[in-house]
């Protein structure tokens, strides 16, 4: 038996054992619980504006991932083009 069969062959524990519905569920209530403590927070406009602009930034940064997204769009606009 190879790792991964080992992995897969032990029982669901904890939040794994529970159905997609029961993890909704608990989640909606640590959320309502955040709320009504005051310890969760809301972006406004302004506030997901400057994290967009931020994370923006942050990956605008890095230009061989830049670069390589560019090729990218244009390699696919050039298909698209030449299909037509």
């Amino acid at each position: 038996m190879n790792e991964r069969e080992e992995i897969a062959s032990k029982p669901l524990r904890g939040f794994a054992r529970l159905s997609p519905e029961q993890r909704a569920q608990i989640a909606r209530r640590g959320g309502l619980a955040a709320h009504a403590s005051g310890h969760a927070h809301e972006f406004d406009t302004r506030e997901a504006r400057l994290a967009g602009h931020k994370g923006g930034e942050a990956v605008s940064a890095n230009r061989q991932h830049m670069a390589e997204i560019g090729r990218k769009g244009g390699k696919g606009r050039r298909k698209k083009i030449q299909e037509n």
